[in-house]
């Protein structure tokens, strides 16, 4: 593979022929003010609507400026990419799209989903290959096959070419903005490829605006690496906003990144399931984890964004409603209503009976329960999870608990015995 040059900049001559490569492949998508979060929030708050795409996301911008860039040698010897998901679409439509073969490398773990939806958009021009049980192990694949068959790796987000495509978005937004001032853009930040090539526009032809890149909790790798000066690995990091969870952020893009974001934060993940149910329940959006990013940030810039006009990149809406349970699960932990603990009841008839009459409110909802009878012949410990009305009913709840000599233990603030109990 070949050095990468980090003085790169995408040019807006570049982003322009990106565009007019994209007319009539990846749609124009709309820039919708939202009424209720511009009333919550005191703002003009605008949806850049990228889950609109044919793929349900903007990766279709990159991927089809990369692989329309190819030489003939190179369509020739094929091409190769590692995804989990919405780069694996892109790189699949736009292969149909050009008549181009490729190979699709990705996680065995990935939902049929999403591996059905790469298989559709590329038809007979892709091949889908699952292996390891990482995006790092089919990341490893596809170089192997390049390096070996000579074919091009089409790099999810730390490619020139890519980044060039996703700034079209910023270009759009501009043109859509035309009559007024725009303060604000909130961009998703994965890879950072995106952000890199929006911030590089307005950089140039918005510069009054601020650009504030948004990362999950779990995976502050941009953030991480801009406090450090430096592009750095994360040892670890949560999965479960996989559209935007990267251990390590694109050379390039960290290097336009620092220069021309505003502003990085993270949001919790549970904060981002709580987004994506209200959307689903009161916009009748459907957004992915990465896709709700932008939108689950306002709230730390809600005192900077009164009466601005604010623009949020929805960036995808590639869900799978098998994780449903999951999303709503981590709203609840997020919002402080749902609570699991170790509950002690006596070895005797009655005990469950007393603690639903007696320790439990009115409002209180028992969600899980998990009994396993000890050999202790006073004591049963069960796992138990309750769902409150309010956050104000846990302390009374744990004092009446420990009153009656129910209390266990609290599980919610044990991360490695919450996960290995419930």
């Amino acid at each position: 593979m070949k050095q990468t040059d980090t003085t790169y900049k995408p040019s807006l001559k570049a982003v322009e022929t990106a565009a007019e490569k994209l007319h009539g492949i990846a749609n124009v998508t709309p820039l919708m003010k939202n009424a209720r979060y511009s009333k919550h929030f005191d703002a003009n708050i605008y949806f850049k609507r990228e889950d609109l795409q044919e793929v349900r996301s903007y990766k279709i911008r990159g991927a089809y400026n990369k692989i329309s860039s190819l030489s003939s040698t190179q369509i020739e010897n094929e091409i190769v990419c590692a995804s989990a998901g919405n780069h694996a679409q892109g790189v699949a439509l736009s292969c149909k799209l050009l008549k181009i073969k490729g190979t699709i490398f990705m996680p065995a773990p990935t939902p049929n989903q999403k591996i059905e939806q790469v298989k559709m958009f590329g038809e007979d021009y892709i091949n889908v290959v699952l292996i390891g049980d990482t995006f790092d192990d089919a990341y490893n694949a596809a170089i192997e096959e390049c390096e070996k068959l000579n074919k091009t790796f089409i790099h999810p987000f730390n490619d020139e070419k890519v980044i060039e495509g996703q700034a079209t978005v910023g270009l759009e937004i501009i043109d859509q903005f035309k009559s007024h001032p725009i303060d604000y853009v909130l961009v998703p930040i994965g890879g950072g490829g995106l952000s890199a090539g929006l911030s590089s526009v307005f950089a140039v032809l918005s510069p009054q605006t601020k650009i504030i890149g948004v990362e999950p909790k779990g995976a502050p790798s941009m953030l991480t690496s801009i406090k450090n000066n430096r592009n750095t690995e994360l040892k670890s990091i949560e999965n479960f906003v996989d559209g935007a969870a990267v251990k390590r952020v694109g050379d390039l893009n960290f290097a336009i990144c620092k220069e021309t974001l505003h502003d990085v934060i993270t949001v919790d993940e549970g904060k981002i399931c709580q987004t994506i149910l209200d959307l689903y329940n009161k916009d009748a959006i459907v957004v992915e984890p990465a896709g709700a990013l932008s939108l689950s940030g306002l709230e730390q810039y809600k005192e900077h964004i009164k009466g601005k006009n604010v623009v949020c990149i929805v960036s995808g809406s590639n869900n799978d409603i098998t994780r449903t349970a999951e999303i709503k699960e981590r709203a609840l932990l997020y919002a402080n209503l749902k609570h699991y603990f170790i509950i002690k009841f006596p070895q005797r008839s009655g005990a469950l009976r007393e603690f639903v009459a007696e320790i439990l409110g009115p409002t209180d909802d028992i969600t899980h329960f998990e009994y396993t009878k000890k050999t202790n012949r006073e004591n049963g410990a069960a796992v138990v999870g309750l769902q409150l009305k309010s956050p104000e009913d846990l302390e009374p709840l744990i004092t009446k608990m420990k009153l009656h000599n129910f209390y266990g233990d609290y599980l919610n603030d044990k991360p490695d015995l919450f996960q290995f109990l419930v």
